[in-house]
């Protein structure tokens, strides 16, 4: 599946969704209104009888008002309901029940756990999610929250803990992923805060219900309003399940085919049908099958990996199971549903010790060829990029990879990898960082330099990947002067190299993603112009950065101009060395109102000056991933390796 295609679909929900919502709400002012009109007109005062239309011309305030307070109510509740889960996907896991995973859990199911989503992040690219556990569902589920992979949540139920192994765990992480990386989350959190208004409505007409009740128990004969109010909730609780029957009906419509495309996308991660089918497979034999029972699955059951209720036909968020399975085993059927059983700790234990994956050497490709493979990788990693991913993971010093899974030791840790590299302006640095943090936090953000220093620089952006669970347990406060102490490090020498800005953008990034989920991306459309001009000056950065000489950068930049067709033409290759970085700020801030097509073209295009040379260097690889974290393109990371440029 093209991840730029999914994304221009995820944003065409959206809109859809939106008209959607406002026809719905429409016809349910319109509905309450009419039952507020038929109550009157069915006790109108001393027996006498008033037509509808007598009614209607009689009573033109209160009618209104109905309406107005009616559309006001859904239009808040859904604006409540939003504001609630702007803080993030894990406020979403929080009200399912859900249980933070500390990053330096000791338990071994939750370390697995936590270790698998940690090598499917680093080979999509994209930061680590929280992780939270149902503990109080025995039942196989799972489900990913949030507006954007910086904020992102993955829950399992502890039934899915305990009775999937390490590959069909695997096979449950990389479905939801793949609802990270094309827009399915962002689009299924709003889903939630707009049916909220909808589904609120049969609430309160049960409420109604009860008061008006109750108040003409208590009124007796002089509660003649008692009946009007009785009839009014009445309405509006059928009217409620009006509304709970189109939100399942818009639910199952957006999510059904999108788990499809999610189960396709798992077996691209793992390159192997079994991961996934099997936990299919299981939920099927097992007695508790998906089902989510300690939370209310109504508002959530389009984001799950199992149906998690019982809806069936029209109303199920999900194909039928059976279906889902034959999509991956065309022999299956079901008759071959399992006996589900708890995993034994020593089996499980020792069925992860020898699961590793193998690494698949890389493709090789030529220079002409890798810009399209690239392009078509964004957000669609394969098994190789989980196996390196995990590689590398393991490969990460223990001093290092604990300090990325401690609250405190983490926050030292993204300061120690912005401390420059070369030792020469290290002191002056770590003064500063003295002067900020103290004199004991200083000498841990030395020691954990000393570590990176020795580190491959392959590591430095996968491991600040990691630490991000960690971060966000501190208050924003707290990350937003860590982005500004980053700033002030790089600034110390009066200069700002590649390195240094790269890490910073992306650090930047992603704490503002973690401290403001539900932001907008920037502004909502850019003059074609503008543009054009920002594409040319982002391929003339690349360029200048990537080769040699002047004619060795003008050939780059023509091959990655090419694809921008015929109006890049009149542009000619001028080196921006001396404003190269504000350049590149400048470039990206623009591009990110692009669309996917015109994203998809830039990638491919500063691929295409990067490889020209037969090489990419470590300057070039982590140019390109900024690029892409800029545009929110996960960019698996072997893709712009060396080892994937022919000789």
């Amino acid at each position: 599946m093209n991840f730029f295609d999914a994304q221009d679909r995820a944003r065409r929900a959206t809109q859809w969704l939106v008209v959607v919502y406002f026809i719905a709400t429409a016809l349910i002012v319109l509905g309450v209104t009419l039952v507020v009109a038929f109550a009157l007109f069915g006790t109108s005062m001393e027996g006498q009888r008033y037509s509808p239309w007598e009614i209607l011309v009689a009573n033109p305030g209160p009618l209104l008002l109905t309406a107005a307070i009616t559309a006001l109510f859904i239009i808040g509740a859904s604006i409540y309901k939003t504001t609630v889960l702007s803080s993030g996907g894990g406020r979403v896991a929080q009200q399912m029940g859900g249980t933070l995973v500390p990053a330096d859990v000791a338990d071994p199911l939750r370390r697995r756990l936590r270790n698998v989503v940690e090598e499917i992040a680093i080979a999509s690219g994209v930061p680590v999610p929280e992780i939270y556990v149902l503990e109080e569902e025995s039942s196989i589920n799972a489900f990913a929250a949030g507006y954007s992979p910086g904020d992102a949540a993955i829950a399992v139920t502890r039934g899915t803990l305990e009775l999937l192994n390490r590959d069909e765990l695997q096979g449950v992480i990389a479905h939801e992923f793949s609802h990270i990386l094309n827009g399915d989350m962002r689009l299924n959190i709003r889903l939630m805060g707009v049916l909220f208004g909808i589904l609120v409505l049969g609430l309160m007409g049960r409420m109604i219900v009860r008061g008006g009740y109750h108040g003409r128990l208590i009124s007796n004969r002089r509660g003649k309003g008692a009946p009007v109010v009785l009839l009014i909730g009445l309405g509006v609780a059928i009217l409620g399940w009006i509304g709970v029957f189109f939100a399942r009906l818009i639910k199952a419509a957006v999510s059904r085919q999108r788990e499809y495309l999610a189960d396709a996308s798992a077996v691209q991660f793992t390159r192997q049908t079994d991961g996934i089918a099997n936990a299919l497979k299981k939920i099927g034999g097992y007695k508790e099958a998906s089902h989510i029972r300690a939370a209310d699955p109504e508002e959530i059951s389009h984001m799950l990996f199992g149906s998690g209720a019982r809806f069936t036909g029209l109303f199920a968020t999900h194909p039928p199971l059976g279906d889902r399975i034959r999509a991956l085993d065309p022999s299956f059927r079901e008759s071959d549903y399992p006996e589900v059983v708890p995993i034994s700790m020593r089996d499980r234990l020792a069925e992860d010790s020898t699961s590793a994956m193998a690494a698949a050497p890389a493709q090789e490709l030529p220079p002409a060829d890798l810009p399209e493979s690239v392009a078509e990788s964004a957000g669609n990693p394969g098994a190789q990029d989980v196996a390196y991913a995990r590689q590398l993971r393991q490969a990460i010093p223990a001093t290092l990879y604990d300090a990325a899974h401690s609250a405190e030791l983490a926050y030292l840790l993204v300061i120690a990898l912005i401390i420059d590299r070369g030792h020469e302006h290290r002191e002056r640095q770590l003064r500063l960082a003295e002067e900020q943090l103290g004199a004991e936090r200083a000498r841990i953000v030395a020691r954990l330099h000393d570590e990176v220093s020795s580190m491959s620089s392959d590591h430095r952006l996968p491991l600040l990947e990691i630490t991000f669970p960690a971060l966000k347990l501190r208050p924003p406060a707290q990350l937003e002067y860590l982005v500004e102490l980053a700033s002030r490090l790089i600034d110390v020498d009066g200069r700002v190299d590649l390195y240094e800005y790269c890490f910073y953008r992306v650090l930047r990034i992603s704490i503002g993603q973690a401290v403001n989920p539900a932001r907008s991306p920037g502004p909502r459309s850019t003059a074609r112009r503008e543009l054009r001009h920002a594409a040319i000056d982002l391929l003339t950065v690349v360029a200048d950065y990537g080769h040699e000489d002047a004619a060795s950068s003008e050939k780059a930049f023509n091959a990655g101009k090419a694809y921008f067709g015929k109006w890049a033409r009149e542009h000619t290759y001028q080196s921006k060395e001396h404003y190269t970085l504000r350049a590149l700020e400048r470039s990206l801030d623009l591009l990110t109102t692009l669309n996917g097509k015109g994203r998809q073209l830039i990638l491919k295009a500063v691929t295409a000056v990067a490889v020209h040379d037969n090489r990419v260097t470590t300057a070039e690889t982590g140019l390109i991933r900024t690029i892409c974290a800029s545009l929110d393109i996960p960019l698996p990371p072997l893709l712009v390796s060396p080892r994937n440029i022919g000789e």
